[in-house]
């Protein structure tokens, strides 16, 4: 129940701060879709630096404001909102770690963000189906989909200890940055396996026949 209110919010969520960022940055919200905009030529390099910058910044000031306003057992409980691959839980000869081996992680990473992309990004970089269903039914669409993989990923493991997919690298840095400890346990897990995504769907998107290949909208102008 749990990680279906989370997925749920997360639905939510995202689609309202992507449509309340998009006059700024063009919704650039998470390094996956910055990095992967740069990628396809979307964004020029210094542009996605400072968006990336940002995000992270943006990060590490959301967590030190929600460390401010809870109590040290949920802040403990629920790792700051942090991503976590392995965490360390007391046991009958002491403590032990539970969670993923990173390898897991990072695969489950790598292919729940190709597919974060694929099913949602790609109609926010595709201007022509953009026009057709409208800017805000694509915020919605990409919130869904995030749900559904946030769910999905931290379901089908059913690992006590493993977060499920970060999606948002800056997501996962700000809470290890204000908390720290085990947070930066397999945290690399966290980059790696969005930009191995990124590339992966970049790499799919250059071998998409010209004649199928729509025009592509620049998100930020």
């Amino acid at each position: 129940m749990p990680n279906l209110v989370l997925a749920c919010l997360i639905a939510v969520i995202v689609p309202i701060l992507v449509i309340a960022t998009f006059p700024i940055s063009g919704g650039h919200v998470n390094p996956l879709v910055t990095f992967c905009a740069f990628l396809l030529g979307l964004v020029s390099l210094s542009k996605a630096l400072i968006y990336i910058l940002a995000q992270c910044l943006g990060a590490i000031l959301g967590a030190l404001a929600l460390k401010a306003v809870v109590s040290s057992a949920i802040e403990s409980k629920f790792s700051l909102g942090g991503c976590t691959v392995t965490v360390v839980a007391p046991g009958p000869n002491g403590p032990i770690i539970t969670g993923l081996g990173t390898g897991q992680a990072l695969w489950l990473e790598i292919i729940c963000g190709f597919v974060f992309l694929f099913a949602s990004v790609w109609m926010a970089f595709d201007g022509r189906q953009v026009r057709a269903l409208g800017r805000v039914t694509v915020c919605v669409i990409i919130g869904i989909v995030l749900g559904v993989l946030v769910f999905a990923s931290t379901t089908v493991t059913a690992a006590r200890g493993y977060g499920g997919a970060g999606f948002n690298p800056a997501r996962c840095l700000g809470p290890a940055v204000v908390r720290g400890g085990h947070l930066w346990d397999g945290h690399w897990v966290f980059w790696v396996g969005p930009g191995v995504a990124s590339v992966a769907f970049v790499l799919y998107v250059k071998v998409i026949p010209r004649e199928h290949f729509h025009e592509i909208e620049r998100v930020s102008k």
